[in-house]
């Protein structure tokens, strides 16, 4: 009688921790599922071969501070040396590495007041204008000094910013004006598994006011988006998804988890004494 009323206890307590376990285990297993679904991308597109509209790309323009890389070409190739290029100290490209690489470039800066200084040719104002743009209004400069000139002009730093939930967060320079929000992401290494792809931000300037633009990685509504393209300066964001704050603490979830099964293993062996 006596061992009756002291197992009894025992037994139940045995029988919840284990409910408990067990209900432990299943709420994860959903949980899992559901975190997967929520991780493919562009879920809406058909298993069969479709084709997409894309945004349509509108070339960036010249702001200040940009770096230009004006090449002038002629008949004369020594003519044109004086003109074409400059070292300017910058940072140029993220590499695979999360550190950026301070090396010397070609090129002019653009002033405050959106002019780049070019000699022989004197102060030319660009800013506002695409790189094309640029180019013609630096040939029609360089016909007066030059025999059938012609101009090369690129942007050379052009910058964004990835943020958040990534795998290599950094500002990454790049020689390409054409570059897609996909582009920047898989520059960035992708999204960690905490990444929460259906709330991705885009902060850009714009008439000197930050506007904020969200996309969702599991539609692929963002090929229409007139968003898709970056621009210089555009920072991405992505956000943390709850289950990172689980993540934080999961050296404690683990230790708690260790002491339960032991403690339900203890209470099994204690209740069948």
């Amino acid at each position: 009688m006596l061992n009756y009323s002291i197992n009894k206890p025992y037994r139940q307590l045995a029988d919840m921790t284990l409910i408990i376990l067990w209900a432990s285990f299943v709420a994860c297993v959903f949980s899992s599922c559901t975190s997967s679904r929520k991780s493919v991308y562009f879920r809406n597109v058909p298993d069969s071969v479709s084709r997409l509209e894309l945004a349509k790309f509108e070339e960036p323009v010249i702001q200040p501070d940009d770096i230009l890389s004006i090449n002038i070409q002629t008949i004369d190739p020594k003519a044109a040396v004086a003109v074409s290029r400059q070292p300017v100290r910058a940072a140029v490209g993220a590499s695979s590495a999360t550190t950026v690489g301070g090396q010397e470039i070609s090129g002019f800066t653009v002033d405050k007041d959106g002019n780049v200084e070019i000699p022989v040719l004197g102060t030319i104002h660009v800013a506002g204008l695409t790189t094309y743009q640029t180019r013609e209004l630096i040939k029609t400069s360089a016909f007066k000094y030059f025999v059938n000139p012609t101009v090369q002009v690129h942007c050379v730093n052009f910058k964004i910013t990835v943020l958040g939930e990534v795998a290599r967060p950094a500002t990454y320079t790049l020689p390409d004006e054409k570059i897609t929000l996909l582009d920047a992401i898989g520059l960035a290494g992708d999204l960690t598994i905490y990444g929460k792809r259906q709330n991705i931000m885009l902060i850009r300037n714009e008439n000197d006011k930050k506007i904020a633009i969200r996309f969702n990685l599991n539609s692929s509504d963002i090929f229409q988006s007139p968003y898709f393209y970056l621009k210089q300066n555009d920072v991405i964001y992505v956000e943390p998804a709850k289950s990172k704050i689980a993540a934080t603490n999961a050296a404690r979830t683990q230790t708690f988890s260790i002491i339960g099964a032991i403690v339900s293993v203890a209470i099994v062996a204690l209740s069948r004494l």
